[in-house]
């Protein structure tokens, strides 16, 4: 399967992934973990005696992109890890296991081992919402706490992904002109989309993932529907942040919160993009969420 729609994009990719963690502010190690997927890459940062943190971004998109805002204020107080999904825009690279087979839950328990992590918090956004939820589920010994931003819970009654991403993304993912991109970050993220277009490597970057990516590399991640007592498991780990106007929440994640009760916040005048729009906001209530209280050691 191959990631990238032709060598100049992952080139073009590559390079704006490197020029958009240029741009986070914090010294910052890169490692491939080696699972049987193939490699997948983890960013690392922080102290290393601090709590750890495992961050997952979105489809579409890579750590680079997702943490910018992010990073300086997380690795003040955590050792952090923002693991690139294999089969995405990232710098992971899947190999021929990649298929059908594809298991996210040993995928995430191999990359886990790899890293050393016993005991850790979680975080993502949109598609790494779930995978944070995914952990928090299979994994419930090795997640303290989880928070997922900008994803609803997956539950049985909930719509079909693909025609959600149809529905928010078409048609200008479809032509990524300046015009488009700056339409569809805007259909995104509202009035904050400034976040956004304002920043010339960040449009950069996601222009040159909306012309080269290739979003068929992600078909063998599949979301699994969670049953009611395995929503009622997480429902004492998980936090969800979601913001009023996002796309995603308006097409019934956030009725799917509320059904369950899950332990929700939601932020006016936000969209997809809340962690970006956000930041300051949502790093400090990151911070005091896995951290306020004691927890067993890690």
């Amino acid at each position: 399967m191959k990631v990238y729609r032709s060598n100049k994009a992952k080139e073009n990719i590559l390079r704006t992934y490197d020029k958009l963690l240029g741009l986070w502010g914090v010294p910052v190690a890169e490692r491939e973990v080696p699972t049987h997927y193939g490699p997948t890459h983890v960013i690392h940062w922080g102290e290393e005696q601090s709590p750890p943190l495992a961050l997952f971004h979105g489809v579409g998109d890579d750590s680079a992109l997702m943490w910018l805002y992010n990073a300086k204020a997380l690795g003040e107080h955590f050792s952090v890890y923002a693991i690139d999904t294999i089969g995405g825009p990232g710098k992971s690279v899947p190999n021929e296991n990649y298929n059908r087979e594809f298991d996210d839950v040993r995928w995430l328990t191999e990359v886990f081992d790899g890293l050393e992590l016993s005991r850790f918090y979680a975080a993502g956004v949109s598609n790494g919402a779930y995978l944070t939820q995914l952990c928090a589920r299979s994994l419930p010994g090795r997640v303290l706490k989880a928070v997922s931003l900008a994803g609803a819970v997956p539950a049985g009654s909930s719509g079909s992904p693909m025609k959600t991403m149809t529905k928010i993304f078409l048609p200008e993912a479809l032509f990524p002109t300046k015009k488009n991109v700056e339409k569809l970050l805007k259909k995104l993220a509202g009035e904050n989309a400034g976040v956004f277009t304002q920043n010339p490597v960040v449009m950069e970057h996601y222009t040159w993932l909306l012309k080269g990516f290739n979003n068929m590399a992600m078909a063998f991640h599949k979301i699994e529907r969670f049953t009611d007592e395995e929503i009622a498991s997480i429902r004492d780990k998980v936090l969800y942040l979601i913001g009023e106007e996002d796309p995603f929440a308006k097409l019934g994640g956030k009725a799917a919160l509320l059904q369950y009760h899950m332990n929700v916040r939601f932020y006016e005048k936000t969209g997809h993009g809340i962690n970006h729009e956000r930041a300051e906001e949502i790093n400090a209530v990151l911070t005091d969420y896995f951290l306020k209280e004691t927890v067993e050691s890690i």
